[in-house]
């Protein structure tokens, strides 16, 4: 495993500086130092992983300044085939766009991978080859961010295990191809030198949302599922869950088991625009019954929630493409045609269009009325729909510390 930095490898400034498989998608079946320090390096407990700690520790919700998104490279055939360099194209898009508005670090695996992507993100792009990646997903992968409010950063991991294995059993990708991914939350942290922890359950970013604020909305199908959790209760996950993102709330929705690689992650449909405010994709006429019955099942239960501070919420709606005019009918049904897949930066917001002209244009209004701040729609087909993930699913924003 390569551990030495390659060269163009600074991060520590502010500046803006499947062997032929064809159709592969994620969706196809259908700090402080001294106390803190201390505290995370506790005894291990269940088998190595250690206890969350408490006190004013939080994950920041995703709207508050970043001092930067991190990135992975994919470039592995084994997982994408003949489809890698189209997958390659969307994400050096999307990072030079992030670039814009963000410094952007994306991971390499080695030296080779890290210089095709230098060549293809140009020179806005930190690329690294010294943080091993299996693949593109730095949300699931990748670690969650944690400040004290004082000044500390530390970070967690969530165990990723290639979505419960979901990566074997619906494609027969082989385990192992994920191995260099099941270590990115930490081999990233200690690059950065923030100390880190292994949270006690298994999950992804991508099935979670969080306000900053107390409040955390996650899919029961992602984490109360024994291909992550297994013995577990759901009053266990959410303790573990509470801790580490330092909030004291769980708004528990429903999502959809075995119907696409991630069971249901709740970052296709529903997320928060700040405390207080959450937005759903209602799913527009492209989406197959069980999606569009899980959209409107997780609105019922939002628009009678309160959070953490007695709120009710505000639930703003939206509506998915009702044409994808850009692909082929018989992809339609495993296309992520989510606007809620989003990634927020210091600037802009920056989502996906459809070829739905109407619909991409009202999704765009809405987006950026909400958040108060520019928003930027690429087509990004490829990662959406060969990939089923999108510019959230690829991304994960280090706040301001």
């Amino acid at each position: 495993m390569k551990t030495q930095h390659d060269g163009n490898e600074n991060i520590n400034g502010d500046g803006n500086g499947n062997g032929g498989r064809r159709g592969i998608s994620r969706r196809t079946l259908l700090a402080r130092t001294g106390a803190a320090a201390a505290a995370l390096a506790a005894g291990p407990v269940l088998g190595g992983i250690q206890p969350a700690v408490a006190a004013s520790w939080r994950v920041p919700g995703e709207e508050t300044p970043h001092k930067r998104t991190w990135m992975s490279w994919p470039s592995s055939y084994t997982i994408w085939g003949n489809l890698l360099s189209k997958i390659q194209a969307d994400i050096a898009k999307l990072a030079k766009e992030i670039a814009k508005y963000e410094p952007v670090v994306m991971c390499a695996d080695g030296s080779s991978a890290a210089s095709q992507a230098r060549t293809m993100c140009g020179s806005t792009v930190t690329v690294i080859g010294s943080v091993p990646v299996s693949d593109c997903w730095m949300r699931d992968t990748g670690p969650l961010f944690r400040l004290d409010g004082a000044g500390g950063v530390d970070a967690f991991g969530l165990n990723f295990n290639a979505w419960g294995e979901n990566a074997t059993s619906f494609y027969g990708i082989p385990a192992s191809a994920y191995d260099k991914d099941r270590a990115v939350a930490r081999n990233l942290t200690a690059y950065a030198g923030v100390p880190f922890a292994q949270a006690a359950v298994v999950g992804e970013g991508g099935g979670i949302e969080y306000d900053g604020d107390g409040t955390l909305m996650a899919t029961e199908s992602c984490w109360v599922n024994s291909n992550r959790n297994p013995g577990k209760t759901r009053s266990q996950i959410e303790a573990e869950l509470l801790a580490r993102f330092g909030a004291s709330k769980m708004i528990w929705l429903p999502g959809v088991t075995g119907q696409d690689v991630t069971d249901g992650h709740i970052d296709g449909t529903a997320r928060y625009i700040g405390p207080g405010v959450v937005m759903v994709q209602l799913a527009g006429a492209v989406r197959p019954d069980v999606w569009t019955e899980n959209a409107q099942a997780m609105h019922d239960v939002l628009v009678n929630a309160t959070d953490a501070r007695g709120r009710r919420l505000q639930v703003l709606t939206i509506e998915g493409p009702d044409v994808l005019p850009r692909i082929s009918r018989g992809k339609q049904s495993q296309f992520l045609s989510s606007y809620m897949n989003w990634t927020v930066t210091n600037g802009a917001v920056i989502t996906a269009q459809f070829g739905d002209t109407a619909k991409d244009a009202a999704a765009r209004t809405a987006i950026a009325s909400a958040f108060g701040r520019p928003v930027v729609q690429l087509n990004l087909d490829n990662l959406y729909g060969n990939g089923g993930g999108g510019a959230h699913c690829v991304t994960m924003q280090e706040p301001n510390h």
